[in-house]
């Protein structure tokens, strides 16, 4: 049983924005640090952002900072990434993870930024 389920990627535009949500099922979500971790075609994991367990603290990577924002929502056992201002190098496969490495992740989901 996948325990984090990614969705809401998909192709825009550059300068487009998306929203990417992940599932969070078989754990006390609330009570666990949640990462973003996308991987970009031929590379490694990089590490996008992190949020504390009540969504008071986030973190963000230099190429983040200023147009991504995490959050989630523990009622509903959802963590969140708005991502705006769309570059054709944000173009990845995003994970939600227990961990900043990436190596306790979702399956992902795929933006990509094309004209």
């Amino acid at each position: 049983q996948r325990q984090l389920v990614e969705s809401g990627g998909g192709l825009v535009q550059p300068g487009g924005s998306l929203r990417l949500s992940c599932l969070a099922s078989g754990f006390t979500f609330g009570s666990r640090w949640m990462y973003w971790v996308r991987r970009a075609p031929g590379k490694g994991n990089e590490w996008v952002s992190s949020i504390d367990t009540a969504g008071t603290h986030t973190y963000y990577s230099d190429f983040a900072k200023g147009r991504f924002t995490i959050s989630r929502d523990n009622a509903k056992n959802t963590l969140y990434l708005q991502m705006n201002s769309l570059k054709s190098e944000d173009t990845a496969l995003y994970f939600c993870s227990k961990d900043v490495r990436g190596d306790d992740r979702g399956q992902g989901t795929q933006v990509t930024v094309s004209s």
